[in-house]
């Protein structure tokens, strides 16, 4: 029996849980990305009748100051849809329970952890009658995403070094040394990824360019190795300055980190900042710095790094 002759029985059910996700890490401009431990989980069930229910639960719910669709337009819907279509299975009626804790439109991978959530979800109602492996996962994320740096961690967790080919995206993941301890500083405002990405020029300098492969290169080994090189390391001149004026408060902050010696980064497109610490005890001090900046609220989140990423609970 073909797999677009079968259907997934009413019922099966599947949880999703997701990381969070920050990109770029300052000098590694669409390439690097790292998971951090903070998740969005879905529960999908198979129901009767034809499609799609969503419930959103936190980040994007009703009652808050964004809410998401909770149609087939949901993005967790279309990248169900987008595995469905992709294994030549029809797609069944489908009820849906979104858990957000991740910050929308702040630079921590919320569009990539609901593509990656629905990818994972289909692949857990399609077993037994669809196989999706690694690269096919990181190939359907990227083709909903566009690019790969926030899809890879939120896929396969840890730091990912993320490329394109002509045969589609690659990522290689490694582990984090156990010292580096990650503090991801979230304001109440927003900022758009299409937007920031506008405030790119077509070429930069050369010299930007060498500097940017040098300090690229050195923060996957401070990442990896040696994190009392993360200050020098997350250095940028690539594309942080360019955006500054579109979210000051975030380019304040995180020129008041550096000049006090912490490698403090735009997180992803912001306007959320990601301090990369080099152990926890210089953690608290960043975030008691952090603290006494009043003149943006800014929610502090001491995490873990992740290094499981997506994980879904077999179907039944």
């Amino acid at each position: 029996m073909s797999a677009g002759s079968m259907q997934v029985p009413v019922g099966r059910a599947v949880t999703v849980r997701v990381p969070a996700t920050s990109a770029n890490l300052g000098p590694g401009f669409d390439t690097l990305g790292l998971a951090l431990g903070y998740y969005d989980q879905l529960d999908v069930v198979v129901r009767p009748k034809t499609g799609a229910t969503v419930e959103v639960i936190g980040e994007g719910s009703a009652d808050s100051a964004a809410p998401v669709a909770t149609d087939s337009s949901n993005l967790v819907v279309q990248s169900i849809a987008h595995a469905f279509a992709h294994a030549g299975v029809a797609m069944p009626g489908l009820d849906l329970v979104a858990h957000n804790k991740i910050a929308h439109s702040r630079g921590m991978g919320s569009s990539s952890a609901a593509i990656v959530s629905g990818l994972l979800a289909a692949k857990g109602l399609l077993e037994g009658i669809a196989v999706f492996d690694e690269d096919t996962l990181l190939r359907l994320a990227t083709e909903l995403e566009g690019h790969p740096d926030n899809v890879a961690p939120a896929l396969f967790g840890g730091l990912t070094i993320a490329w394109t080919t002509e045969e589609g995206p690659r990522c290689k993941r490694l582990l984090v040394h156990r010292g580096v301890s990650p503090l991801v500083l979230v304001p109440s405002f927003t900022m758009s990824t299409k937007h920031a990405r506008s405030l790119q020029p077509e070429s930069v300098p050369h010299e930007d360019a060498i500097f940017n492969v040098s300090r690229s290169s050195l923060l996957v080994a401070a990442l990896t190795q040696s994190p009392e090189l993360l200050f020098e390391a997350t250095e940028d001149k690539l594309h942080q300055d360019y955006r500054a004026e579109a979210m000051p408060q975030t380019s304040a902050l995180v020129k008041v980190l550096r000049d006090n010696g912490f490698a403090a980064v735009v997180s992803g497109a912001g306007p959320s900042i990601l301090v990369l610490c080099s152990d926890p005890a210089q953690r608290v001090e960043a975030a008691q710095l952090v603290s006494q900046h009043e003149e943006t609220p800014w929610n502090a989140l001491m995490l873990a790094v992740d290094f499981a990423g997506a994980t879904v609970v077999p179907a039944k």
